[in-house]
């Protein structure tokens, strides 16, 4: 049996810092740029939702060191509010960003609803305070706001951090390992963390698998994946704002994430960082979209 879809549109592109010859990031494109090249129409949502994003800044906040702090907040306030008032148990959710921080409206509305797992799938571990940041973007450090690392303003929303226990996360793909700083943030948490290698030396099916036997020891009410297409090979998918030479492949893709959606405790899926700026001709959007599909369409198996 395979669940209903609710797709929500999240258009947001303030958690990046635009580069010199961007008049802003283009990443608040994708839900039409998907549109486009038929996703929703194989997909056929029986909802669709969408909030529109405020216009673009880079409004650099001393006290919390990062840019745009306020309006990530009350747009990851209104996010969660439309997801919770959208919900529904029997649904899948698919989430189209955006930048990552869109993971915060994502995770507070997770928090609200009970005790969630989160499988992170991301080319970058984006687990670093402000301080190591170069730019102050906050999708370089949205994993690590939704588990508490952060200024309290961004990482206790409403009185609910952690949004996510870091126990429960699976952190999955991280390409760059050259920076011991970057790294040892991540390395000193209790995220289960799997960057590029290990990841291929544990096998992708049977991390999926780990993932899923935490969800059943820590009696989690269900989990949700996040999907940077940066974790791509950069030969499939360069169309991203932080190119990663090495990654996976559609195959390894498909391998982690086909025991994941086809468990019915999948709340849903997100992704985030495809700029079609950088495909113009879609060369590169259309093969995702045909694997995404693939991946998504399939039966929902009872636990």
């Amino acid at each position: 049996m395979k669940k209903d879809i609710s797709i929500f549109e999240f258009p947001f592109n303030l958690g990046l810092t635009k580069k010199e010859h961007e008049i802003e990031p283009g990443v608040k494109k994708l839900p039409d740029w998907l549109r486009k090249f038929g996703f929703h129409k194989e997909i056929n949502p029986k909802n669709i939702f969408r909030l529109e994003a405020p216009e673009y800044a880079m409004d650099f906040d001393k006290e919390t060191g990062v840019k745009n702090p306020y309006q990530i907040i009350e747009y990851a306030k209104k996010q969660s509010g439309l997801i919770l008032k959208n919900f529904n148990i029997d649904t899948f959710h698919l989430i189209l960003g955006g930048d990552c921080s869109i993971l915060i409206g994502s995770a507070l509305a997770f928090r609200q609803l009970g005790n969630f797992g989160l499988f992170y799938l991301d080319g970058h571990t984006d687990y670093i305070p402000p301080k190591l940041s170069p730019s102050g973007g906050v999708a370089g450090m949205d994993l690590a706001i939704v588990s508490g690392l952060g200024h309290q303003k961004l990482t206790n929303i409403d009185d609910l951090k952690p949004y996510f226990r870091e126990e429960h996360i699976f952190c999955v793909g991280n390409a760059e390992t050259d920076d011991d700083e970057y790294v040892g943030e991540i390395l000193n948490s209790k995220i289960h963390y799997f960057d590029l290698e290990n990841l291929r030396k544990n096998g992708f099916r049977k991390t999926a698998e780990d993932f899923l036997g935490m969800v059943d020891e820590k009696n989690l009410n269900g989990f949700f994946i996040h999907f940077d297409v940066d974790v791509l090979k950069d030969e499939i998918m360069p169309a991203v704002d932080s190119r990663m030479e090495d990654g996976i492949d559609y195959e390894n893709l498909k391998e982690m994430l086909n025991p994941l959606i086809a468990d019915e405790r999948c709340f849903g899926l997100e992704i985030t960082i495809l700029d079609p700026d950088y495909d113009t001709e879609g060369l590169y959007t259309q093969p995702f979209i045909e694997n995404l599909i693939q991946i998504i369409n399939q039966p929902t198996k009872k636990i």
